[in-house]
């Protein structure tokens, strides 16, 4: 199989995230970070792998005005304390999407898998943008080329911790009890908890007994994210996925979930500014956003500056080979 056939351009004549140049051929993959759509989790109704959410990629690139993306590259940036590449000769693609196939949902899953394995031996650091919160699965999975046992850093308002839900393993909810079956996942620590989700009982037992850090949005708020931190092993590997309800609504409302009393953006910027200087976070997700859930571009804002803080941060924490 070519990687051709495994990842696509951008639809909707959408262009690259900040207009970073486009890179399918990832068997020549030479970047420091590789941006990659996954638009599509594994759905719960047999009919459709399409949703709302499945639109965020493209519509996230498409998101910033031009002399936004100009600004971004080229200007002071507050966040980070100067230009986002810090005068570095760095490199960032963007890999476009993750092919589906309507008539056999997993294909999406196993494209995604084979693009992260790429991008993860070629040395970048991957950026994936969902889609809902199963795709993180397949991308979870190909962390075992690293051969060395992962810290999961996860930002959520839910626990993710279903066996299944209507028959289905790998769908939204079930993204960290899969992670937990995998030998090189090793901490797990869940930041955000909050309000009711699709967890009972057995679920919140089950994420205990395997040592899961489970940190409620209440609690983080009490101890602050400083805390928060030095909960985390230090060292790493890390990989960190962040589901956007587990940011509060009031700065990122394009969700299914809104549910009060999430991470503010102080919290999200300290936690992905901590996280690169406590060790090398090799990558992370952004997945749930419900483009049509959005406020004033809000959302879309927001994202952009999460992940430029990311690409800033861990550039200057060295992490970029």
């Amino acid at each position: 199989m070519t990687t051709q056939q495994f990842t696509a351009p951008p639809g909707n004549n959408s262009r690259t995230f900040l207009d970073f140049p486009l890179a399918l051929s990832l068997d020549e993959l030479q970047a420091h970070f590789a941006i990659l759509g996954i638009p599509f989790g594994m759905p719960y109704e047999p009919e459709s792998m399409a949703n709302d959410q499945s639109t965020a990629p493209d519509i996230l690139r498409q998101a910033p005005a031009k002399v936004d993306i100009e600004y971004t590259k080229d200007h002071f940036d507050w966040d980070l304390g100067g230009h986002l590449f810090d005068g570095q000769d760095i490199s960032v693609v963007d890999c476009g999407n993750v092919c589906a196939d309507p008539a056999d949902h997993k294909a999406h899953y196993r494209n995604a898998e084979l693009a992260a394995r790429k991008i993860f031996s070629s040395g970048a650091i991957l950026i994936a943008l969902g889609g809902d919160h199963g795709v993180p699965i397949p991308v979870m999975r190909a962390l075992e080329v690293f051969d060395e046992p992962f810290t999961l850093v996860q930002v959520d308002a839910h626990l993710d911790w279903r066996h299944d839900v209507n028959g289905e393993t790998e769908g939204y909810s079930s993204p960290i009890r899969r992670a937990s079956e995998m030998p090189w996942i090793d901490k797990i620590v869940q930041i955000g908890l909050r309000g009711i989700g699709s967890a009972r009982q057995g679920e919140v037992d089950d994420a205990r007994a395997y040592g899961a850090d489970l940190i409620s949005a209440y609690e983080m708020h009490d101890i602050g994210m400083d805390a928060v931190l030095d909960r985390i092993p230090d060292g790493g590997p890390y990989y960190l996925t962040i589901d956007a309800d587990g940011i509060d609504p009031t700065i990122m409302p394009a969700v299914m979930a809104q549910t009060p009393g999430g991470l503010d953006w102080v919290q999200v910027r300290k936690l992905l500014h901590g996280l690169v200087n406590k060790g090398r976070v090799v990558g992370m997700d952004l997945v749930e956003i419900a483009p049509r859930y959005d406020v004033g571009n809000t959302t879309m804002i927001h994202a952009e500056r999460l992940i430029c803080n990311f690409i800033g941060a861990s550039i200057r924490a060295g992490h970029c080979r």
